[in-house]
């Protein structure tokens, strides 16, 4: 569950008033399973979110739920060490912060912004499968095909995630902002060329990957070559995409090798 899915569900378990408790993790020392300002949120019979998960979080669940139990409405806190407390062999050690779930509490929860913002321009079977994968990720996607009945039936797709079904699709790209990732698979090379123009044209985006094979490649650079792109800009187009390395064209780990790829640029 991403960090704006999760603070979507803290705030409707403050809106149906259940009890819960909110772990936090303050500070970090050294190796630890997660960074400072993660949180769960733990009620007697559900936890959403998580510390690190492992021997760390069954105790942290385990406090919480003795607290709950106990109506302890007071603020805590919990030094622990990893190796001397909990026998783990991360070597570092951390704070804990245990408070009750209120009003005030999700109001102190910061809205982190998004890893990076998507155009992915196809919902065939990679598009799909990158979906997927999106689905847990602080990210924010349009995901665009000008066929509606290409997408399939809509599920519990998260909100950062939304459907476009527009024509000319090329014109979207117009409407991203600066710095915005795109990725290019549609059904037609005619298309991907059109929108793969319009990105290069505006030379303003963070990451634009292309789907296809080397011959692929040359033959679109030649076509932008002829239309005035700018050979540096042409430099920037990632095509083939995907981490190198990850054979198998099934469109699950294509996927993969794209979302790893996509996730190294924009860190």
């Amino acid at each position: 569950m991403n960090e704006a899915a999760l603070r979507a569900l803290a705030a409707q378990w403050l809106a149906e008033e259940r009890h819960a408790v909110l772990v936090q993790v303050l500070d970090t020392r050294g190796s630890v399973p997660r960074e400072a300002g993660t949180r769960m949120l733990v009620a007697a019979d559900e936890v959403i979110g998580t510390i690190g998960g492992g021997h760390l979080e069954w105790q942290a669940v385990a406090r919480a739920r003795d607290l709950l139990a106990a109506g302890n409405t007071a603020n805590q806190e919990q030094s622990i060490a990893l190796g001397p407390t909990l026998g783990q062999c991360c070597g570092g050690a951390l704070t804990l912060a245990y408070s009750p779930w209120s009003a005030e509490a999700l109001a102190a929860w910061p809205s982190s912004p998004p890893r990076f913002q998507l155009q992915l321009y196809g919902a065939g079977h990679v598009g799909r499968a990158i979906v997927a994968l999106l689905a847990g990720i602080d990210c924010r996607v349009e995901w665009i095909d000008e066929r509606e009945g290409e997408f399939p039936p809509p599920t519990n797709e998260p909100p950062h995630i939304q459907r476009l079904c527009v024509e000319p699709v090329e014109a979207e790209v117009a409407n991203a902002p600066p710095g915005a990732c795109f990725l290019i698979l549609t059904h037609s090379h005619d298309l991907d060329l059109r929108i793969t123009e319009a990105v290069l044209k505006r030379g303003d985006f963070g990451f634009c990957g292309l789907i296809g094979s080397k011959t692929k490649r040359a033959r679109f650079e030649h076509r932008m070559q002829e239309r005035g792109i700018a050979p540096e800009v042409l430099g920037r187009l990632t095509s083939p995409i995907g981490v190198p390395g990850i054979v198998g064209k099934q469109p699950e780990v294509v996927a993969i090798a794209v979302v790893a790829q996509l996730l190294r640029a924009t860190s």
